[in-house]
């Protein structure tokens, strides 16, 4: 007979002693359970002791977590932590340097534990690692530990980084900005700086002036990968933090160090493999650069300005200068006008009376403006090129090269996602972005020479605009989703795509399309679902049981701790617990916490998890509802919460857990498998019947013979 729900059967250890195999009662409070174990042991005093898990991270056992103990949990019997906390209080305090030392080491572990971190703060602990970094002078083993054991109690949010002195501030930029000291130290003191910078305005100020970009750059550059990567992590946060104006001047400077070429060549090419942290933080970098172009994207044209008005007869002089040299006493004020209106119309304005109109659309704005500017300015035979060749055709098969301009602008502003916020999670980047200054303006270059390209491959005229930028888009985004390397490999790619090229794979796919919807092969793809879908689940369950490494996200920063979660190979249970960065595939020995999949009750996903509620809702957490779900488990409805580190991971661990909840696997990625794995499985089996059309009903079955007579007897052939 099963135990109650209310009962679990754990093991208690203490050094020196035989362990205890006790029911623990959870209806019986704490303090009683613990009077019993020290009873056994004979020891005074319960209550200065308290039980810890053995393993993982050996968190406080309270009457808050105490459910969360499991049939065949290790505990240990461990000094309480209000005694372990007075007693670290008093020994960073000791004149004894080696004492001081250890006590600041174990107060760097227990400060992970959020009751140990309560019992310590409470005593004013942090008041203690405060003057032993304004007042001391040492910059090894004990300051390590020391900024530490300052990072964890933080973590837990019982104190505000806006309660940090001036004094401690000015310390810990000095260790980011000396030569001589650890690597360790200078990592921690990044972490810290970072973690204050979101939190105020005033804070912002003092690390952003304290803490020179010239100096970030140097960090960068070190060997060190951890070091680089906190350093890119202070980056990051001063330029999310900074104002608009802030930002541009930041990334000015940044591009007059040569940032980009720097992570171009030493980052992304690097021989050491990209760590997912450095890739989130490469995609913020870039997506911070290229939404710079927001301002201009979202201002319209004013008529009235002299230098948006300069800007756009600068694209008429540099198009047609011969006629622009004309003295202007030669033709009257009318017919200048008349042969101002035809020359903009030649360059593809629709209203070349006053081409301003065509700019007030926002988006793109005035950004379409700074594109044509830029293009005929640095490319200045292939920008005259365009308008020439398409003036000397007629006027319904001319490619507009301002129409085309402004609609390419917006294409390219969707497709790099220009104007939308920072994801949490994303790791998408273009490392062609870092091979390029002015990536934006020289990506437009290449793409508006395509534009004509395609436009004289389909032999388009004015009625075709919308089919020719809709091939371009398709041209562009089959070409950046290979993730060519330089801007030199996309341009050799795009133009290789051709119209043709557009029209095969078109057609291949609509080939694929109608051959699939034939009845017939309908019906046998209906047949195949069912093993097909059991493939699929197999699959699911295997990685499952392979594991994934997850993210805790806090609200003050994306990076937290790591912990891994894996399926037993017999499917019956999740083993999880906290690993340490660098750890890929950790044994299922060394995953401590564990949950039954019989007492796993249902999936949550996205606004229903409970993790998702407590977070502030907004743009900047769309990415985490989309990758967050949670296991629902055991009758008091404990939930164990996930954020996914992709979609497809998301994807594949909903699934899985469905299958072990006996519901269907409701991701789109099982759609997209299904698809993939029933395509292929047909091809395989209609190989024999290729250019062979199947009717949509099965030929009639002939009549029965009259008589069987024609059958061979083979008893008689026997005689």
């Amino acid at each position: 007979m099963p135990p109650p729900k209310d009962v679990v059967k754990i093991a208690i250890q203490m050094v020196g002693a035989v362990p205890q195999l006790i029911d623990l009662q959870q209806t019986k409070p704490l303090a009683s359970v613990l009077k019993d174990v020290c009873d056994k042991w004979n020891l005074p005093n319960a209550e200065h002791y308290a039980l810890q898990y053995a393993d993982g991270r050996q968190t406080y056992i309270t009457e808050s977590n105490r459910r969360d103990i499991k049939n065949g949990s290790i505990l240990r019997l461990t000094i309480s932590p209000d005694q372990e906390a007075e007693q670290l209080y008093i020994g960073i305090q000791s004149k004894n340097v080696d004492v001081k030392t250890d006590s600041l080491k174990k107060l760097a572990s227990l400060s992970q534990d959020i009751t140990f971190a309560q019992e310590f703060i409470s005593r004013n602990g942090l008041k203690q690692i405060y003057s032993i970094v304004e007042e001391g002078n040492d910059t090894g083993e004990m300051l390590a530990h020391t900024l530490k054991a300052f990072t964890e109690l933080m973590e837990h949010d019982f104190v505000s980084w806006e309660n940090l002195s001036t004094v401690f501030i000015k310390k810990i930029v000095s260790y980011v900005n000396m030569n001589a000291v650890d690597a360790s130290i200078q990592q921690l003191s990044l972490s810290i700086l970072e973690n204050m910078v979101p939190t105020s305005r005033l804070l912002f100020e003092v690390v952003k002036k304290e803490v020179t970009l010239d100096r970030l750059l140097t960090h960068l550059q070190a060997t060190n990968a951890q070091l680089q990567l906190k350093a890119m992590a202070l980056l990051i946060a001063l330029l999310l933090s900074a104002t608009d104006a802030e930002r541009r001047d930041m990334m000015d400077y940044l591009r007059e160090k040569n940032i980009r070429q720097f992570i171009h060549k030493n980052i992304i090419h690097s021989s050491e493999p990209l760590k997912d942290e450095m890739a989130h933080y490469l995609y913020v970098l870039q997506s911070v650069s290229i939404n710079l172009c927001e301002h201009r994207m979202k201002m319209s044209m004013d008529p009235y300005s002299q230098e948006q008005r300069d800007l756009l007869q600068s694209l008429r002089q540099s198009a047609f200068e011969s006629e622009s040299e004309v003295p202007a006493g030669t033709f009257s004020t009318e017919r200048r006008r008349s042969l101002c209106a035809k020359e903009f119309r030649k360059l593809g304005f629709t209203n070349n009376s006053n081409p301003a109109e065509d700019l007030r659309r926002a988006p793109p704005g005035l950004l379409a403006l700074d594109n044509m500017v830029y293009f005929s300015r640095n490319s200045p035979n292939a920008y005259s090129r365009f308008v020439l060749e398409n003036s000397s055709r007629e006027d319904k098969h001319e490619c507009p090269f301002a129409r085309s301009s402004i609609q390419l602008t917006l294409i390219l502003c969707e497709i790099l996602h220009i104007g939308e916020p920072c994801s949490e999670t994303a790791q998408a980047f273009y490392p062609m972005f870092f091979g390029q200054d002015h990536f934006f303006e020289e990506l437009f270059c290449i793409c508006i020479q395509l534009v004509n390209k395609t436009w004289k491959e389909m032999r388009a005229t004015q009625e075709d605009f919308d089919k020719v930028m809709q091939v371009v888009r398709e041209q562009i985004t089959r070409t950046l989703n290979v993730k060519p390397t330089s801007l030199e490999l996309f341009k050799t790619r795009v133009n290789t795509m051709n119209y043709s090229e557009i029209l095969k794979l078109r057609q291949t796919e609509r080939l694929h399309q109608e051959e699939t919807l034939a009845v017939p092969v309908l019906e046998l793809r209906e047949k195949l679902k069912p093993e097909l879908l059991e493939l699929i689940r197999q699959q699911r369950l295997l990685h499952l049981c392979e594991g994934t490494l997850f993210r805790k996200i806090s609200s003050r920063r994306r990076q937290d701790k790591l912990w891994y979660c894996r399926l037993s190979p017999n499917h019956k249970v999740l083993h999880y617990g906290d690993v340490e960065e660098g750890v890929q595939s950790p044994p299922i020995e060394s995953l401590p916490e564990k949950i039954p999949v019989a007492d796993m009750k249902m999936l949550l996903v996205g606004k229903e998890c409970p993790h998702t509620k407590e977070k502030g809702s907004g743009k900047q957490n769309k990415d985490v509802l989309e990758l967050a779900f949670s296991i629902v488990h055991d009758v008091e409805e404990y939930c164990l919460n996930f954020i996914a580190p992709t979609r497809y991971e998301f994807c594949l661990w909903t699934d899985g857990l469905n299958v072990l909840l006996g519901k269907e696997m409701t991701s789109e990625r099982t759609q997209t498998d299904l698809d993939v794995l029933l395509s292929m499985e047909l091809k395989l089996r209609l190989l024999d019947l290729e250019n062979i059309n199947i009717p949509d009903n099965p030929p009639p079955i002939p009549k029965p013979p009259s008589n069987l007579n024609f059958c061979y007897d083979f008893s008689q052939a026997e005689q």
